[in-house]
């Protein structure tokens, strides 16, 4: 009986400690902790320094503009507009962020990847063609699973924490999304240009055997970003 309670007590700690190493941001310790400006702030922390709670206001949860249509005129003829920590810095600790997400026709939100949130996406107008990759699989004679789905008014997708996902907008007219994500700071790595734009390039010779390609190509694609 002792050797029985005691496995279940060792799996119960380990668990919660795993959850702990898992969790993408601190737990609040207070009711909030209202974020100081990065450039107030007298030492760097991993999240935010706290407001004084008695300098805190209403306007500190709060942000306005987000039934406002992002200018989608660029390349990928779409506009991610943030709701954050740097936006609200009430968000400080929750754990939580959102984000508008407007597409022209054909409009993209090329393949990226959030570091620390899952997402989910809830289609407001038009229609979008979305979808995730896994992670390598252990056997690596088998490829990446792709998951996709068509997406319309109303519909809701997840992409989970850290995996590549994207939406294309595959209608004739504009499209809007809204999306939650579990981090206050979720962070983005946008594929493309974080291994073709980045500053100082990778080496030529590193992308040339990663993608199996002549180095004519990579400088092309350096050269888009």
């Amino acid at each position: 009986m002792k050797m029985c309670l005691l496995t279940v007590t060792t799996i119960f700690v380990v668990s919660c400690l795993a959850t702990l190493a898992y969790a993408s941001d601190p737990s609040p310790l207070q009711d909030f902790c209202v974020a100081v400006k990065d450039a107030d702030a007298a030492v760097f922390v991993n999240g935010k320094v706290c407001k004084n709670p008695n300098m805190v206001v209403a306007e500190d949860f709060f942000l306005s503009g987000l039934n406002k249509p992002g200018n989608t005129s660029n390349p990928v003829g779409s506009r991610v507009t943030p709701v954050n920590v740097n936006q609200i810095p009430g968000l400080n600790t929750l754990g939580i962020s959102a984000v508008r997400i407007d597409y022209a026709p054909n409009g993209l939100n090329p393949p990226h990847t959030h570091p620390r949130a899952t997402e989910i996406l809830v289609v407001s107008e038009g229609t979008l063609y979305v979808g995730f990759v896994t992670s390598n699989p252990a056997n690596p004679a088998v490829k990446n699973k792709l998951f996709t789905k068509y997406l319309y008014p109303g519909d809701v997708f997840v992409f989970p924490e850290g995996l590549i996902h994207f939406q294309f907008n595959v209608g004739k007219t504009n499209a809007v999304a809204f999306a939650a994500l579990s981090s206050q700071n979720p962070g983005v790595i946008t594929i493309a240009n974080a291994v073709f734009g980045s500053d100082p390039p990778i080496n030529p010779g590193v992308l040339t055997k990663a993608f199996q390609v002549e180095k004519n190509v990579i400088d092309y694609l350096q050269a888009q970003f």
